[in-house]
């Protein structure tokens, strides 16, 4: 296949299931990944998606406070980004 352009990511098992949540949407259970843990892959792969949409991404979800800190660090380290993260979580506080 050529178009569309694939990209697959290999992960390992702990950093997939991490923030897996069950949400009902019209009577379908639908498996999403938390805020925190969307953010911690937006600034994993920030080189594909962008280091200022992570960090917008960030300021949106510390702004209407669907994650908190201890939820943004746990998976920033799960997902090893932890030392990437930790100047935009110490500057958003």
């Amino acid at each position: 296949m050529d178009y569309p352009p694939l990209h697959y990511t290999v992960l390992t098992e702990n950093v997939y299931n991490f923030g897996i949540q069950e949400v009902n949407i019209n009577g379908t259970i639908v498996k999403i990944y938390s805020p925190a843990k969307t953010i911690a892959d937006c600034f994993k792969f920030r080189n594909i998606v962008g280091v200022d949409v992570a960090i917008e991404a960030l300021r949106e979800v510390w702004r209407s406070r669907k994650a908190t800190m201890d939820e943004l660090a746990e998976a920033a380290e799960v997902n090893r980004v932890s030392r990437i993260m930790r100047p935009y979580l110490e500057a958003i506080v």
